[in-house]
């Protein structure tokens, strides 16, 4: 159960609060640079490489989404699909339910590149969860659902206010 502590608060245990908000910094720095080294083996810019997974993750939509949802303008978003498509990881359609609409999908031939690509990550966090038992691993997706969600909000909240 989320516990609501106001920012006068007293915040039980507050090192390790702010152990853990270091941390989550660090994780995001490495995150980075780990995409940033794997959109060079891909030959992919940064902003391609989120679009690609985004859409990998979300499945297809129109374009003016993706922009929203990226916090991209659209005219940058077209270049973006312009690369992915010549490179063959998107393709754009039309909407099925919608013949005037435009809808991008990620390419799933192209999925095994990016495993490979990931492969390294993907087997070091497997032995890093192997140390967890189930009841841990579960208090380790909440927090971090918990964490993607506040970020969301906060970024919604920048984004339009």
């Amino acid at each position: 159960m989320e516990q609501k502590i106001s920012k006068g608060d007293c915040v039980p245990n507050r090192r390790r609060v702010t152990a853990v908000k270091r941390s989550l910094r660090e994780v995001n720095n490495q995150i980075a640079l780990l995409s940033r080294q794997i959109g060079l083996k891909a030959e992919m810019r940064d902003i391609d490489l989120d679009c690609l997974d985004f859409l990998s993750r979300r499945g297809a939509m129109g374009p003016t989404a993706l922009a929203r949802e990226l916090g991209v303008h659209p005219a940058t978003l077209t270049g973006v699909l312009d690369r992915l498509e010549r490179d063959g990881w998107i393709e754009r359609g039309r909407d099925p339910h919608d013949r005037r609409a435009v809808l991008v999908r990620a390419l799933p031939q192209r999925n095994a590149e990016m495993f490979r690509l990931y492969s390294g990550m993907n087997d070091r966090m497997d032995e890093i969860c192997g140390g967890y038992d189930d009841g841990q691993l579960a208090v380790i997706d909440e927090f971090l659902r918990r964490v993607a969600a506040a970020g969301h909000a906060e970024t919604d909240r920048l984004a339009n206010g």
